[in-house]
């Protein structure tokens, strides 16, 4: 983890209870207020494809192993972001 986000968590979570996705820090895009770390999905899925998954194979893994695990209150947040459907549907 590098320093900036290691500074965000300090900062904006709970000591001890933040919970990350592991390999996933480029998909941050933020906290909410219960100090859940918020992932963009399509950033997700961008990552596990550049690994060599198919986009089928990335999304399976990311709902079965990704989103679909509860580690208790402060299990992170997983959301499409509007700005991200905009792009991919060329709507201004």
């Amino acid at each position: 983890m590098n320093t900036n986000l290691q500074n965000f968590i300090d900062q904006y979570g709970e000591w001890g209870e933040t919970m990350k996705a592991d390999g996933f820090d480029e998909a941050i895009i933020g906290m909410d207020g219960n100090q859940r770390l918020v992932y963009d999905i399509h950033i997700i899925i961008k990552i596990l494809t550049d690994e060599g998954m198919t986009t089928e194979e990335a999304l399976e893994h990311f709902y079965y192993n990704i989103a679909g695990a509860y580690v208790g209150d402060h299990t992170p947040i997983f959301i499409f972001t509007y700005q991200e459907f905009k792009n991919e549907f060329s709507i201004n």
